[in-house]
């Protein structure tokens, strides 16, 4: 009986750290998952701003036409 009790133990304690191991690896994947996602954020915003800079400097290098009608009517 105490072999199995010790065995028992033994399983016990190591599911215990199985378990301490996979709560601190869920916190650091947390963790890294909130710096990507701000990351990603941070990302997004830059490439708005890119875009809304790229488009005003289309508008001043190359104007639209007015919609003038052409000179033989």
């Amino acid at each position: 009986m105490s072999e199995t009790d010790d065995g028992n133990e033994k399983r016990i304690e190591d599911l215990e750290i199985m378990a301490a191991h996979q709560a601190q690896m869920i916190e650091d994947l947390s963790e890294e998952l909130q710096r990507a996602s701000a990351a990603i954020e941070r990302m997004q915003r830059n490439l708005r701003s890119l875009g809304d800079r790229f488009e005003a400097l289309e508008d001043v290098a190359m104007p639209r036409p007015e919609n003038t009608k052409p000179p033989h009517y």
